[in-house]
């Protein structure tokens, strides 16, 4: 019996497990004891690793942090990491998140694609080779990450008490094979403000965004003023001009404004609509003068508002290797007399995260803004394609799907592929797919589900045989 009428015989176990694990909701919460990223993301590690041991595999959990699955003999290890945290859920779903429905042969659920659906795959594939006693020279790990969307400190933990593997794949990106991957950095933009305006408005509240690596599908204004026909009929003027979907409310003297965009994944920011822009936009239409707010206001507007690539803010770099980088403002808020702008950069492989930070600097000097870079830089990721680790996989992705068109790629995205040494992104996304990390109605179809299982047991023969 081969690997694909093993996938076909389990095909209901592989779904059915694939479903339990989207029911649970793995967004990062507040730690608590063994739990250091919430309750969500642990339970889903519990789950996982329950299920790899109900498998026969050895497990080990480290801490709540990581953990992982393991079979096979050898002086090498062939490491597989997989994360089961997931981004919040946002709006404008269909079926509910967690549910894990089946509709139309698609499996729908936040983490379905990204990256519960392709974790499923890896460990049943692995327990196919198990059960199938294939002979192997190397261990084969599967490694569980539990916070690799907001920060990776389960990969921190995890390699500060574990060896590296050897070699390694995740399944957390796009197919043939991912052999680079843009630096990302994220900071803020923040500037003291006085939220009076000359003309009578008082700016209360903005807020937007629930994730710096996500464009925000929502954003809204809180504002105060007397001169209620002005805010009105400015909105009125705009909506007319824009087809953004935009709300107004009014409580006496007190507006908010409501805007609704759409999410995409901060690495591909021109695919979404950005609610914070939408809002920044409108806000342009009535203030207008030289106070603190309405600085940063102009300067969202001038420098930032629909400039997916830096190009307005001094950072609009470009290399032939990985193209231009990306820009995604993700969340806005006022704190403390303060204004937040938390922004996302996917900066080119042949640049640094430095030239990006001198850039915007020097863009910003004089206008009061204070750029705070945050610690967390992903360096970028380069294996040439003749790399050994490329030519296999590239060889059992064109075996497995007939596609001799396509080459490796390199990408804005960051994936754990970056957490050690010879590693890459190895799918899961075809090159025909719809993008659907990060996005309302995130779905996985089962024989999307049931090649990925496919595909990841021959690449596990292949590079562990």
């Amino acid at each position: 019996m081969n690997i694909k009428e093993m996938v076909e015989q389990r095909k209901d176990d592989i779904i059915s497990t694939t479903q339990e694990i989207i029911k649970i909701k793995s967004v990062e919460d507040e730690p608590k004891e063994g739990m250091p990223f919430g309750e969500g993301p642990y339970k889903a590690l519990e789950y996982a690793l329950n299920l790899a041991e109900q498998m026969g595999f050895k497990t080990k959990n480290l801490d709540g942090y990581a953990g992982y699955a393991e079979f096979g003999e050898g002086e090498e290890t062939l490491g597989i990491l997989v994360h089961l945290d997931v981004v919040p859920e946002g709006d404008g779903w269909k079926y509910p998140p967690y549910a894990a429905e089946i509709h139309d042969g698609k499996l729908y659920g936040r983490g379905s694609i990204d990256d519960k659906g392709p974790a499923m795959a890896v460990l049943h594939a692995m327990n196919i080779l198990k059960d199938m006693k294939v002979p192997l020279n190397k261990k084969v790990r599967l490694i569980f990450g539990t916070n690799e969307e907001t920060g990776w400190g389960c990969m921190k933990y995890y390699f500060e008490h574990e060896k590296s593997p050897d070699i390694g794949f995740t399944p957390d990106a796009n197919f043939p094979v991912i052999h680079g991957e843009k630096g990302i950095i994220k900071f803020d933009l923040v500037k003291d403000i006085n939220t009076n305006c000359a003309n009578n408005i008082v700016i209360k509240n903005i807020k937007g965004g629930s994730a710096v690596n996500m464009v925000p599908d929502y954003c809204e204004v809180t504002l105060e003023t007397k001169d209620s026909k002005l805010v009105e009929d400015a909105f009125d003027k705009f909506m007319e001009k824009n087809q953004y979907q935009m709300i107004l409310e009014r409580k006496g003297f007190t507006f908010t404004i409501k805007a609704k965009g759409v999410s995409a994944h901060g690495s591909t920011p021109e695919k979404g609509k950005n609610a914070i822009t939408y809002i920044m936009q409108f806000l342009g239409t009535i203030i207008d003068c030289e106070c603190d707010i309405c600085k940063f206001i102009n300067m969202y507007n001038e420098k930032i508002a629909f400039k997916h690539h830096g190009e307005g803010i001094g950072c609009g770099f470009e290399d032939e290797v990985s193209g231009k980088l990306n820009f995604n403002p993700g969340v806005i808020r006022m704190e403390d007399d303060k204004i937040v702008l938390s922004i996302n950069i996917r900066y080119p492989i042949t640049f640094t995260a430095q030239q990006v930070y001198d850039g915007i600097r020097e863009n910003l000097k004089g206008t009061g803004i204070e750029l705070i870079e945050d610690d967390d830089e992903m360096k970028p990721l380069y294996i040439p394609e003749d790399h050994f680790l490329v030519q296999k996989l590239m060889k059992v992705y064109r075996e497995e799907t007939g596609d001799e068109e396509n080459e490796p790629l390199v990408i804005g995205g960051g994936t754990y592929a970056r957490a050690m040494e010879n590693a890459v992104a190895f799918g899961p996304v075809l090159p025909d797919q719809e993008e659907l990390a990060h996005q309302p109605n995130e779905f996985i179809s089962i024989d999307h589900l049931l090649l990925l299982t496919r595909i990841y047991g021959k690449a596990i023969y292949e590079l562990a045989k």
